[in-house]
């Protein structure tokens, strides 16, 4: 695993600690929880066209990269219960869609 990830793994882990909260964070729970805050990051994309979408005014931009700080810190604490090395599998699923489409002369 990356360095910074292992660092901000042990961060999660004494923060959920500290509040006592690992009895609620069960993988099913996590992963419950990953679909919500996914669900809120869309919802800040729901109405807009495409191109609104590429142009977020900087409130709006600030709250998106919050949502997708709460799915990313979701997501780690979730590989981090199943003791999956996020970085490799990442690293191997990048390598496996590169083989399943391939670069063509477009």
């Amino acid at each position: 695993m990356d360095k910074p990830l292992d660092a901000l793994t042990l961060q999660l882990r004494d923060f959920a600690a500290a509040r006592n909260w690992e009895r609620f964070h069960s993988p099913k729970n996590l992963a419950s929880a990953l679909s919500v805050e996914a669900a809120e990051l869309l919802e800040h994309f729901q109405w807009l066209t495409e191109e609104q979408s590429r142009r977020l005014d900087p409130q709006r931009k600030q709250a998106v990269g919050q949502e997708i700080a709460d799915v990313f810190l979701y997501l780690l604490q979730l590989a981090d219960k199943l003791g999956i090395d996020l970085m490799l599998e990442a690293q191997k699923k990048l390598v496996m869609n590169g083989l399943k489409h391939p670069v063509t002369g477009a």
